[in-house]
């Protein structure tokens, strides 16, 4: 009888002891760190080369997170020329942090590979005002097998090519751009340019256009035409309009338009550097605003080719919660504040208001030179444009034509397409090295293309370029029949 009663009084004595464990556990992960009355610190790596405010910027960050959701930042930047390798290094290796910023195909990879947590749930949850402002585009276009596994930036959704002009130039000459409608259209600029300005590189280097839906990059030969069979992938260098791109630039080439060393240069021509005449960007409304500023005079750009929604344009910016994260619901809290916090948005975007810039009475800001010298972050990855202050002379519907771009361009027929590239590694490692080999020199018109194109789709032919087509498109049909 004793040994019974001792028994149950034991039995009794785990129940509780399981309870408390499972409710301290519960805590635990609600908190973060074990304590919900101690801030968790949100670890974030992003973009850009290091500045030397960032520390005293999120002092002030961190004093507002605290009050807000409870926790404080550290936000490490990694340099452009670093960043590739050394974040995928960190995610390789399983480091414990909460945010990184990814683009491309790199989110695609990562988030196929688990080394992203899926956020559907906490978007619903911690994140359902950040999910309210989005544009649907952008998450439903960074969808990877029916998840999303990343906080798109809200801003232009459309990729756009344009060709930017010298404005200077443009005046002094009487250039009517409004006859520019193609590559072809630029010739009579060009020779004109040529022969009456010595110190100006009439093309800053770039890329004949040949427009697709790019399914890699533009040196990959995997696309989607927009018109006619818009659900076939094809190697749209095999097409009548990239010979025709190609032979322009090389006519272009020969004519001393570009420099000679175009295909193998790393000059990436300053705006601040008036040393051209025309050149090739992404556009988004009021961009020449932006270029101008940067150069220190006037630019004007024109369309080179119609706006459109595509993988590439609605991934360029995007901040993933990492698997390894110990509170992914406080990553969350603070993307969302983030992207929905004026006050926050801006003070990591621009720094703190009367050091790092200046606020006008019309609400209107100015850069102070501590903000050039000491603080200047790449506001396109951080998050939210629609939150940000103006500039003094931005135009006041800036936002407004950010909706009207976004709302003229057209889908690409892959938009929301993520290709597998397992079963045919070996095949995409041979090609890229095979473009890397060609594409720079057909594509800037440093060789005649009726010779070298041949040649380039002779070896892609030989390195099982038809198999990548026929796996991109089995999975793209697979694909398109669960779409709506």
């Amino acid at each position: 009888m004793k040994k019974r009663r001792l028994s149950l009084i034991l039995s009794a004595f785990l129940a509780v002891g399981t309870l408390l464990s499972a409710c301290s556990k519960e805590s635990a992960t609600q908190s973060g760190n074990g304590s919900e009355n101690q801030p968790y610190e949100i670890k974030w790596y992003t973009l850009g080369t290091p500045q030397k405010d960032t520390e005293k910027v999120f002092e002030e960050v961190n004093k507002y997170t605290k009050e807000k959701i409870n926790a404080t930042v550290k936000m490490t930047q990694i340099d452009w020329g670093d960043w590739d390798q050394k974040s995928q290094v960190m995610i390789n290796s399983g480091e414990e942090f909460d945010i990184i910023f990814t683009f491309g195909n790199n989110y695609v990879q990562n988030a196929q590979k688990g080394a992203f947590l899926a956020i559907d749930d906490l978007l619903e949850k911690e994140g359902k005002a950040l999910k309210d402002l989005i544009n649907p585009v952008l998450l439903e276009g960074n969808m990877v097998d029916g998840k999303l596994y990343g906080i798109p930036a809200n801003k232009e959704v459309a990729k756009q090519n344009v060709y930017t002009f010298n404005k200077r130039l443009v005046d002094k000459y009487k250039f009517d751009l409004s006859k520019v409608k193609t590559l072809q259209d630029l010739e009579p600029m060009l020779k004109i340019i040529k022969e009456n300005e010595s110190a100006i590189t009439p093309i800053a280097t770039f890329m004949a256009p040949v427009r697709y839906d790019i399914v890699f990059n533009g040196e990959m030969p995997f696309a989607f035409p927009f018109e006619g069979e818009t659900d076939k992938v094809i190697n749209h260098f095999e097409t009548d309009d990239a010979m025709k791109q190609f032979k322009t630039m090389h006519e272009y080439y020969k004519a001393g338009y570009l420099k000679e060393d175009a295909a193998v240069s790393k000059e990436n021509w300053p705006m601040d550097v008036e040393n051209w005449f025309v050149r090739m960007g992404y556009y988004q409304p009021y961009a020449e605003l932006l270029w101008s500023r940067e150069a220190e005079y006037e630019v004007v750009s024109i369309p080179a080719e119609p706006a459109a929604i595509v993988n590439d344009s609605v991934s360029g910016s995007i901040q993933a919660i990492s698997a390894t994260s110990k509170n992914p619901q406080k990553a969350m809290e603070f993307l969302t504040l983030l992207n929905t916090d004026p006050y926050l948005r801006n003070l990591i975007d621009k720094g703190i208001e009367g050091t790092h810039y200046t606020k006008n009475e019309d609400g209107t800001i100015e850069d102070l030179p501590a903000r050039i010298e000491g603080y200047n972050i790449p506001s396109y990855t951080l998050g939210n444009n629609y939150i940000l202050d103006l500039y003094k002379g931005d135009p006041k519907d800036k936002w407004d034509k950010f909706v009207e771009f976004n709302d003229s361009a057209v889908r690409g027929p892959s938009l929301g397409f993520k290709f597998t590239s397992d079963p045919v590694r070996s095949e995409l490692a041979a090609i890229t090295n095979i473009t890397k080999e060609f594409y720079p020199a057909i594509a800037t018109g440093s060789v005649d293309p009726e010779k070298y194109l041949p040649k380039f789709n002779k070896k892609l032919k030989e390195a099982g370029v038809d198999k990548v087509l026929t796996e991109i498109q089995k999975q793209f049909d697979e694909w398109k029949s669960t779409q709506k």
